[in-house]
């Protein structure tokens, strides 16, 4: 069965810098994939290739499906109003508006008002309206919560579980390794125009190794450990908290977060 996206040996220079370097990966229909990188690491490049933004010098792109592209900031008229933004939409993909879809996304209440008195929540609403014109299969998302405060975080990701729940493949470029952890369902991380690793953020655990966090608070102040083997370390710490006769006011202990997994990742791939 076909993938909603393949991308094979994907290689693409600027001159003499070459930024992909062989980069393969799959995202399957109806997930909603994560694409991590480091600055300078390709991810940019590999979307606008994949989304036909920018050609490529070689490998295979295959997409199987209608895409809609909500990029990081879209240049709209400051006195264009949201309807007419989503009529000229309508109008350039030969599609009728979708009023109901512009209702789901909460856009009645800013439709009459111009781009430039929309706050930045308002504004990414409208970005995911318009790239949402036609109905399409496949969405891009980049950076689509950048600038939001938590509100609209919560607001928008809502958002993309519903667009998940009606079938339709997410593909999610984000720095925000928290919201990456909590929507997606696969990750893909590159490095240096590679792919380092692509599955789930399980699969990457066990691959980096189980990290934990201890946080220790004490009479003369707290302490931040992060190791490997937690019953070992956490013995010894207490132990030797005892023997200088520090109160031990608070103990909490966690899993490593997906940011540790992908720094220990990224580092790995670049030595």
């Amino acid at each position: 069965m076909k993938n909603a996206i393949e991308v094979e040996n994907l290689r693409k220079s600027y001159g003499s810098n070459e930024v992909l370097r062989g980069l393969s990966f799959k995202i399957e229909f109806g997930e909603i994939f994560g694409v991590l990188g480091v600055n300078g690491a390709g991810k940019t490049t590999a979307l606008e290739c994949i989304e036909g933004l920018r050609k490529y010098d070689s490998g295979r792109i295959e997409v199987n499906g209608k895409t809609g592209i909500q990029l990081q900031s879209s240049a709209l008229p400051a006195h264009i109003k949201a309807c007419e933004a989503l009529c000229l939409f309508a109008k350039w993909k030969k599609t009728k508006q979708d009023i109901l879809a512009a209702e789901r996304l909460g856009m009645d209440e800013i439709w009459k008002k111009q781009y430039f008195q929309l706050s930045t929540g308002q504004k990414r609403r409208l970005h995911l309206a318009l790239a949402l014109t036609g109905d399409p299969d496949i969405v891009f998302l980049d950076e689509p919560t950048a600038g939001l405060d938590v509100e609209g975080r919560a607001a928008l990701h809502s958002q993309i579980r519903e667009l998940k729940k009606r079938g339709k493949t997410i593909v999610l470029a984000s720095h925000d390794m928290a919201e990456v952890e909590t929507l997606c369902d696969r990750i893909t991380i590159l490095s240096q125009g590679k792919t380092a690793f692509c599955g789930s953020s399980a699969e990457l655990t066990e691959k980096v190794g189980k990290k934990y966090n201890i946080h220790i608070k004490t009479a003369i102040g707290s302490e931040y450990f992060e190791v490997d083997n937690i019953e070992e370390k956490l013995i010894s710490l207490l132990q030797d908290l005892k023997r200088r006769n520090v109160e031990v006011l608070d103990i909490k202990v966690d899993r490593g977060t997906l940011e540790q997994h992908f720094i220990a990742m990224t580092k790995g791939a670049e030595r």
